[in-house]
């Protein structure tokens, strides 16, 4: 899976000499700033009408504008990328530190293009400022790259298999191990729920196991829902429902790009990543509605609704996580659509047992604009999964809650005590916003690794 970026030039490079020049505006005081910093691009802003609008851009013979607005979106460079033509371009404003990196990394953003099945038009360069920490702005570039790759390539190339191939080649390129368990062989190694998921699918279920770092290091396990693709099971979604359910992968596709994070960091810490990998497919040996499910934890599990399959394939992966204690576990999944319906597309629930990691990753999505917001582990809610006939249910006898409902139902599959923190995210820009183009997306995935990195870097 490609995630190089190509969005970046050297300074060093001959080609930097005659770079356009690049202007970001804000909204206040245009006039002044234009008449200080770049006068001779007054005549451009006033035939065009530009008041330093967020996202606007303005191309002249002299330069670009870029409208900042009110400086609030770190990533607006990230609008010029995606509109400018191939060339060379370097940033005019005096910055430096985050905001800095952020503009940089705003325009790697912008200039993605997602060309497996069509050509798409060049990309622009940025001359990397020389004061820019270009190792973070790459790791952060590349994360996202290869998240939306992952999330856009259709079920038919990103199928389980698929899925660990990518898995096996960031891996290989960080000199992890990788192990799988497949198929029937799901059921020896008592993994029932990710078997009962994706039995019914033509490419095998599996789970897909990848360690690095020293043993001896603090040990972190990142827990990704891989459902290649989610028809919904006997539940069948409707068409509209059903048509972005290549993206259920998503929440795989993110613990992977901040596992490529961590690993490129090199973080002090003992990594390692479970993804499990299915397809829900409808066929004769579909689970179903109303049956019992065996689970690694030993907790008989009612199936309410076959829709909810990705707690289901994300328990029994818990369930591994917690059995060597690791000081910390952290999910993350396109599990509920209550969570959108309470949040929408931009900001994902956190759910948190550890009041300051959750502090630190909030925080940190702020400043990265890579927003979370916090939502409780509220346990007055686990009896409305209770079941007559199994343990648990799966699901509410409600529409009440769903994402805390979910987010309970994982709990359930930890160690009691343990440091967990679980992220419902959506991994999709449903409409283009400056450096996030509609299609696939990296979610809380910066914040997450900016929160590990202040506690083990």
């Amino acid at each position: 899976m490609v995630t190089e970026i190509s969005a970046f030039l050297d300074s060093s490079n001959h080609a930097a000499k005659t770079a356009m020049p690049v202007w970001l505006v804000p909204n206040k005081g245009v006039d002044g700033f234009l008449k200080n910093a770049a006068p001779e691009l007054v005549p451009a802003a006033k035939a065009n009408g530009f008041k330093g609008e967020k996202g606007r851009v303005v191309v002249a013979p002299e330069g670009v504008l870029v409208g900042l607005g009110d400086g609030r979106d770190a990533l607006v460079l990230g609008a010029a990328s995606a509109q400018l033509p191939e060339g060379v371009y370097r940033l005019e404003n005096s910055m430096t530190g985050e905001a800095l990196d952020l503009a940089c990394v705003g325009w790697a953003l912008g200039a993605y293009r997602f060309d497996r099945y069509k050509k798409q038009r060049p990309v622009p360069q940025l001359v990397l400022p020389e004061n820019a920490e270009t190792e973070d702005v790459t790791r952060q570039a590349r994360a996202h790259y290869l998240a939306r790759n992952l999330v856009n390539t259709p079920a038919e190339d990103m199928g389980p298999d698929a899925l660990e191939a990518a898995i096996r080649e960031i891996a290989t390129e960080f000199k992890a191990e990788v192990s799988t368990v497949e198929g029937e062989d799901l059921l020896r190694h008592n993994f029932p729920m990710i078997h009962a998921v994706g039995r019914a699918a033509a490419i095998a279920p599996r789970l897909i196991d990848v360690t690095w770092g020293d043993p001896s290091h603090p040990k972190v396990t990142l827990v990704g829902k891989g459902v290649c693709f989610d028809t919904g099971g006997l539940n069948m979604k409707g068409g509209a429902s059903m048509s972005l359910m290549k993206k259920d992968m998503g929440g795989a596709a993110n613990a992977l790009a901040l596992a490529l994070m961590i690993m490129s960091a090199k973080l002090p810490v003992r990594l390692r990543l479970l993804v499990s990998a299915v397809e829900n497919a409808v066929g004769r040996d579909a689970y179903r509605p109303s049956d019992i499910l065996a689970s690694r934890k030993g907790l008989s599990v009612e199936i309410g609704n076959t829709d909810a399959e990705g707690r289901l394939v994300l328990a029994d992966a818990l369930t591994l996580a917690g059995e060597e204690n690791p000081e910390m576990i952290i999910s993350l999944a396109t599990l509920t659509g209550a969570a959108r319906v309470a949040l929408g597309p931009e900001l994902p629930p956190l759910y948190a047992t550890d009041d300051d990691f959750a502090e630190d990753v909030q925080a940190a999505g702020l400043l990265l604009d890579d927003p979370v917001w916090r939502m409780p582990f509220w346990e007055n809610y686990i009896d409305n999964m209770s079941s007559p006939i199994a343990d648990m249910n799966h699901i509410a006898g409600d529409s009440f809650a769903g994402s805390i409902i979910a987010a309970l139902f994982l709990q359930k599959f930890v160690p009691d005590g343990a440091n967990y923190t679980h992220l419902d995210i959506y991994a999709w820009n449903p409409k283009n916003r400056p450096a996030r183009p509609q299609g696939g997306e990296a979610q809380s995935v910066r914040a997450l690794f900016s929160a590990l990195q202040k506690k083990y870097g």
